[in-house]
């Protein structure tokens, strides 16, 4: 079995061989994927039987609440969470002025999806049940 090969630069979550000219890419013999939440899909469905099984395949209802947890985070969590981390981080670095509207907008909406991780936190260990999972993993970074 070929070894799986993951190109990227350290330091960013973004460069080549994807159709967009971004990183990561992973290349896994004639599989070629990118985009970082496909790729920890892939990853966690082809190892799952090494180590934790992130996608929590032996139990539907356990799977479905991992499968709600990565869209929160895509669709709630990400695009309040980038705008913060874009003008807090990036923008002082490229010599520019942050956009403080962006970064207060984007507190108020953010401090929505928490109190709901709040809620579901007092109940759980993790987002998705008592067990570590891809929910919380495409977190990270």
């Amino acid at each position: 079995m070929a070894p799986l090969k993951l190109h990227g630069v350290p330091f960013s979550t973004c460069t080549a061989r994807n159709p967009f000219g971004q990183i990561p890419v992973l290349e896994d013999g004639d599989i070629t994927l990118f985009e970082s939440r496909a790729i920890n899909n892939y990853i966690a469905h082809k190892y799952k039987d090494q180590g934790t099984d992130l996608l929590q395949h032996g139990n539907l209802d356990d799977f479905a609440k991992v499968l709600v947890g990565c869209e929160v985070e895509s669709q709630q969590f990400n695009p309040t969470m980038g705008p913060i981390f874009f003008n807090i981080f990036i923008s002082p670095l490229r010599g520019w002025a942050p956009n403080q509207k962006a970064i207060d907008e984007n507190v108020v909406k953010v401090g929505t999806v928490l109190d709901v991780y709040e809620k579901r936190l007092s109940s759980s260990k993790y987002l998705a049940g008592d067990y570590y999972t891809l929910a919380d993993l495409n977190h990270l970074p």
